[in-house]
């Protein structure tokens, strides 16, 4: 997902999306914020199928 696309979830979920912060933060934000845990690329395998972010996260780190 693009970096304007993710900030872009990030203002509708109230997260700071201000330039310098990283699309890995602001994706943990985003996480938190929808109840999940903030783990985006901190783990080899995730347990959440229905992630916004799986794709993502689990590409090749």
């Amino acid at each position: 997902m693009k970096m304007q696309d993710v900030r872009e979830i990030g203002k509708r979920w109230g997260v700071d999306v201000k330039v310098g912060r990283s699309k890995q933060d602001i994706i943990r934000d985003i996480q938190a914020r929808e109840g999940y845990s903030a783990c985006f690329k901190t783990q080899d395998t995730c347990i959440y199928t229905d992630c916004l972010w799986r794709k993502d996260c689990l590409k090749e780190k």
